[in-house]
């Protein structure tokens, strides 16, 4: 992969994906995830547009009462659950709307998609809404097998050459299983926070340790006394009393 830009869903997902028609029976469901070693399955219909997901939770409820019927809170407090266990065919076990992600999001947008609705992976669309690929979580951490070289380049020529193309020569980079350090003297502070931000951003960035301080700084003349007389007294000042 290259870098320089912000990856894309698109750039990590797998486009082969095993799908599921509307009429797919409750075995074989169970056969295709064991065999393609899948926990979830994204179910198609025209076109390939994606109306659902069935994922190993909708298809555990028919195990899980088997043995007899449940009391009557738990029929209450887990009636979609009740539901699946009678269910023999894709459309009645999958999740519908499908949680999906588009193929132009931002692995950032997948990340917290899939946390907050506490997925594993996600089908990824076009604006239609038609089947691209599938994106994992672990397909989502490969940015952190950039090598260190690779992000300090990255650094070195997207956050320090532009915010401190002056002092290029001068600010050190060092990078370490992803952690980053900088060190070196800089004009303005301020702008300390903004670095960190912008390597925090750059791709594989596990961690940032800012070291960068400000210029130099000299002895303060006396405010009363111009610069000129100061450094230079005239001729003939020697202290006398």
């Amino acid at each position: 992969m290259q870098h320089g830009t912000p990856h894309i869903v698109s750039d990590v997902m797998t486009r082969t994906v095993v799908a599921l028609g509307r009429g797919a029976t409750f075995k074989d469901i169970v056969k295709t995830m064991q065999q393609w070693k899948v926990s979830a399955m994204p179910v198609v219909e025209g076109g390939n547009r994606v109306v659902g997901v069935v994922s190993e939770a909708d298809l555990l409820p028919k195990e899980e009462f088997r043995d007899g019927d449940p009391d009557g809170y738990t029929q209450l407090r887990r009636l979609s659950d009740l539901v699946k266990a009678q269910a023999v065919t894709a459309e009645e076990l999958m999740t519908a709307p499908p949680i999906t992600v588009p193929a132009y999001a931002s692995l950032g947008q997948a990340a917290r998609i899939m946390a907050r609705r506490k997925v594993k992976r996600l089908p990824v669309v076009d604006d239609e809404g038609v089947l691209q690929g599938i994106v994992s979580r672990s397909d989502l951490l490969k940015v952190f097998l950039r090598s260190d070289e690779d992000i300090a380049e990255e650094v070195r020529r997207e956050v320090v050459s532009h915010l401190f193309p002056e002092a290029l020569e001068s600010i050190r980079v060092e990078v370490r299983d992803g952690i980053v350090k900088l060190a070196g003297r800089i004009d303005d502070t301020m702008l300390v926070p903004i670095t960190a931000r912008m390597v925090r951003a750059v791709e594989g960035v596990v961690d940032v340790e800012c070291a960068l301080t400000g210029p130099h700084r000299h002895p303060d003349h006396d405010p009363d006394v111009p610069d000129d007389v100061a450094v230079n007294p005239p001729p003939g000042d020697g202290g006398a009393a």
